[in-house]
């Protein structure tokens, strides 16, 4: 079972961190598509995880701060 915390945060905390994760999040769908173009399937696979990682966190997050 995956380790959790209990953590809190000010509005401009949560905003601060959706800002930072979605400028990742942009980097991982980049690099998937250079991977892709490269046809560096290891790469696709693990830039691809990552941005959906960091989705699913975004999803939990945006609500918080709208």
């Amino acid at each position: 079972m995956p380790k959790t915390f209990d953590l809190t945060f000010t509005d401009d905390e949560v905003e601060i961190l959706v800002d930072a994760l979605e400028a990742d999040h942009e980097g991982y769908v980049e690099s998937a598509k250079e991977a892709r173009g490269n046809n560096n399937r290891a790469d696709v696979a693990t830039f691809t995880e990552a941005a959906q990682r960091i989705e699913g966190l975004l999803k939990r997050l945006r609500p918080l701060v709208e």
